[in-house]
């Protein structure tokens, strides 16, 4: 189970939804949320990979979720950013509201469509609500979130190239890609962070009425 950082200031708990998920309500009250990597002392002077741990919050700066890497410390120094994981996100009450799991897979180019990287993402735990799948493509970085019987119901493409020096976003658009609906931004850390951690700062954007799972 994850556990939260101990001086946090959380988001006020919202009231229940029928039909939605227990924890996830708090998606109906924002329409952007901050995801902050949390720089680990033992990584930044060793280099030692160790499992990551972020903060996810609103535009106020009130904390909405904490979310804990659970990997094997073998697997994560050999397979790097493609290793596999599973993923605990609480909310303010220390609940397990959101569990992701990445299996294993190839990420040799060579190995083409049959090793794309997929995660799974459960709410309550246990329970499959959608997927995360990376798309085969040859030029732009494009992936499908799906539900839980596998039916598309966004893309996220991605730009041919980037800097670490710069943000770098990702369209958020309809199942068809003919409208965009939101925007994952990786945002710039300054000049340190960038080049001295792999610690990274997401901005993700989504409308205020898009269904929270």
């Amino acid at each position: 189970m994850a556990q939260a950082p101990v001086a946090v200031n959380w988001m006020p708990v919202p009231q229940a939804i029928p039909g939605c998920p227990p924890g996830l309500e708090y998606l109906s009250q924002v329409d952007q949320l901050l995801v902050h990597q949390q720089v680990e002392l033992l990584e930044l002077v060793t280099g030692w990979e160790t499992e990551n741990k972020y903060r996810i919050r609103n535009t106020l700066g009130q904390d909405v979720y904490f979310a804990t890497e659970r990997s094997n410390c073998c697997v994560r120094q050999w397979c790097g950013p493609v290793r596999p994981f599973a993923m605990s996100i609480v909310d303010n009450a220390q609940r397990e509201v959101i569990h992701l799991d990445r299996p294993l897979k190839c990420n040799n180019p060579l190995c083409g469509f049959c090793c794309l990287q997929t995660i799974e993402v459960q709410s309550p735990p246990g329970t499959v609500i959608g997927s995360v799948e990376q798309n085969f493509t040859w030029w732009l970085p494009k992936f499908s979130i799906l539900d839980s019987v596998g039916n598309v119901q966004l893309r996220i493409v991605g730009p041919c190239c980037y800097s670490k020096c710069c943000e770098v976003e990702f369209e958020v658009l309809s199942a068809d890609e003919t409208q965009q609906v939101g925007k994952i931004t990786k945002q710039w850390s300054g000049l340190a962070k960038e080049y001295f951690t792999d610690a990274d700062n997401f901005g993700i954007q989504f409308p205020m009425d898009l269904d929270v799972k």
